[in-house]
């Protein structure tokens, strides 16, 4: 499955993300998979354990809303799924709005 306006996929987890994160708040919702390449393939997250407590904080702490946190295995590697519910009111990261458009925020 291709990264669309909907599925984006990374392969490693940095701050920056949180700017996807509120963009599909802001916009039909959607979901990142940390722990893939861009073409959807499995290359695992070796700080699962880790990411699995730090990525609800900081959506909670910084975005204000919450979204799920899932922890998936294939081929026994780790990777992370984030599903992100469209919000009805706008959502802000340090007081910027990104938004979702296409494959791009």
């Amino acid at each position: 499955m291709p990264e669309s306006q909907n599925i984006e996929y990374i392969s490693s987890w940095y701050e920056e993300y949180l700017d996807w994160i509120c963009g599909f708040a802001n916009a039909q919702g959607g979901k990142i998979y940390i722990g893939k390449d861009d073409n959807g393939k499995v290359v695992g997250v070796a700080d699962y354990k880790e990411l699995m407590e730090k990525i609800p904080n900081k959506i909670k702490n910084q975005l204000g809303i919450t979204a799920e946190v899932n922890l998936l295995q294939e081929d026994g590697k780790h990777y992370i799924e984030i599903v992100v519910t469209p919000y009805s009111v706008p959502i802000s990261l340090r007081g910027r709005y990104f938004f979702r458009s296409g494959s791009v925020k």
